[in-house]
């Protein structure tokens, strides 16, 4: 899965930005196909942002 970062990365989008987009993308899986949502978040889940990850907060 790093390769979708990777490539929205390549395509401009900020590190950031690119995670944003990630997560769009799982949320609109998941409301598409219900069924799924559990494996859905399993496959996306490296690219959340976590708080834990933000030192400055």
């Amino acid at each position: 899965m790093n390769d979708l970062l990777e490539r929205l990365k390549a395509a401009g989008l900020t590190e950031e930005q690119a995670i944003k987009a990630i997560t769009i993308i799982k949320d609109f899986a998941k409301e598409k196909f219900p069924i799924f949502g559990g494996a859905i978040d399993k496959l996306f889940d490296k690219y959340q942002i976590r708080k834990d990850d933000d030192f400055l907060e």
